[in-house]
């Protein structure tokens, strides 16, 4: 852990940051060139985090795939890289096995709150996932009721077209997925 307090105390380039060494431990995003760090999320966000990606690429056509925890490049100057829990992005571009993905080529990215993440992902990640053109974001929040939260790019500007707590059924790539909400966290 020494050396991780030994990381650049500069904006970073992405170069730097491609050098940087993988923590284990942590779970490492860059915001306009400051490495932020955050801990690992727990068992239950990591099940919502595969059902819920499950259940998206189920509704999506074969030319699109949902992924988990993957590096996407929003901005180069200054550098920012965020890793949201779940993205869309075309089967081809995954089959490359790319070490990051082009925010040009998310259509959807989807963060599930965690303690320390709630403000991040509700405005920070917000307006960046806004200003790098991802056509959708969605919210899930996991305390009880569950809830997801799904806004569409109108304008440059995210609005509200779903709120749900049970069932639902979303259009993502111009196809319905449907989502069962509350089941995210159970066995």
């Amino acid at each position: 852990m020494t050396e991780a307090l030994s990381w650049p105390r500069h904006q970073i380039t992405i170069e730097e940051w491609d050098a940087l060494r993988e923590a284990e431990d942590l779970r490492l995003e860059v915001m306009e060139g400051i490495l932020v760090i955050a801990a690992q999320p727990y068992g239950l966000h990591q099940r919502a985090e595969r059902y819920l990606a499950n259940d998206v690429e189920a509704g999506v056509p074969t030319t699109f795939s949902a992924v988990h925890e993957v590096e996407v490049l929003l901005t180069e100057q200054p550098l920012t890289i965020r890793v949201p829990d779940v993205v869309v992005v075309p089967t081809a571009l995954v089959d490359g096995n790319p070490h990051r993905y082009p925010a040009a080529d998310v259509q959807l990215a989807v963060e599930i709150l965690s303690e320390g993440s709630r403000r991040v992902d509700r405005v920070t990640k917000f307006s960046e996932y806004a200003d790098a053109g991802i056509p959708q974001y969605w919210i899930v929040d996991l305390d009880d009721p569950i809830t997801l939260t799904a806004y569409l790019l109108v304008d440059g500007d995210y609005e509200l077209v779903a709120e749900a707590t049970g069932s639902v059924d979303l259009d993502v790539t111009g196809h319905p997925v449907h989502i069962d909400v509350a089941a995210l966290t159970r066995r």
